[in-house]
């Protein structure tokens, strides 16, 4: 007299197995896997050649209409000089638009600007935790009122003066109580 079937015998091994974990789902096929969107690729369509005869093939070598990834993401982000070709001449909007800019930034520009970010004093954040003061030099730290700003800019431009004559507004920071700062 059987207890068990076969049929039952095989169908209680194989729920014994998915439930041993691992990778038995995936080698039995109960799991899908999707592609890694990164890693896909996509592939140039095939067109017909300029004439009839065909060029022949060389075998392991790449597609000659296809890109690399980079000289793909050049052509998505600047199309005109995508595989080192230039757009040419610039056209004349493209020169009034550059000459309505203003004149071209000095030379020693970025040296300027980080010579004057070294400029502003920088706190530890255990520094600050620890003696809850504000920075030594408040110019340092003075923030630009845009609003007023704009105003001075368009009032200069209209008058048909330099952009920087005149004072540049600042926001003037609050006063802190001697209440640690809590009023």
């Amino acid at each position: 007299m059987r207890l068990i079937s076969p049929a039952h015998f095989a169908f209680a091994s194989l729920l014994c197995l998915a439930n041993c974990g691992g990778d038995v789902e995936r080698t039995l096929g109960l799991t899908r896997d999707a592609p890694d969107e990164f890693t896909v690729t996509t592939r140039a369509p095939l067109s017909m050649p300029p004439d009839e005869a065909l060029p022949a093939p060389h075998p392991g070598e790449a597609r000659p209409q296809e890109l690399t990834s980079q000289q793909s993401a050049e052509a998505a982000l600047a199309p005109d000089t995508a595989l080192g070709g230039t757009s040419g001449p610039d056209s004349s909007g493209q020169e009034a638009l550059v000459g309505q800019a203003g004149p071209a930034a000095p030379a020693d520009i970025r040296g300027k600007v980080d010579a004057e970010a070294s400029a502003i004093p920088r706190e530890s954040l255990t520094q600050r935790l620890m003696f809850w003061q504000p920075p030594a030099t408040a110019d340092a730290g003075a923030v630009l009122d845009p609003v007023k700003e704009s105003e001075r800019l368009r009032e200069n431009a209209a008058l048909g003066q330099k952009p920087t004559v005149g004072d540049t507004p600042i926001i003037q920071p609050k006063k802190e109580s001697g209440w640690l700062g809590i009023f």
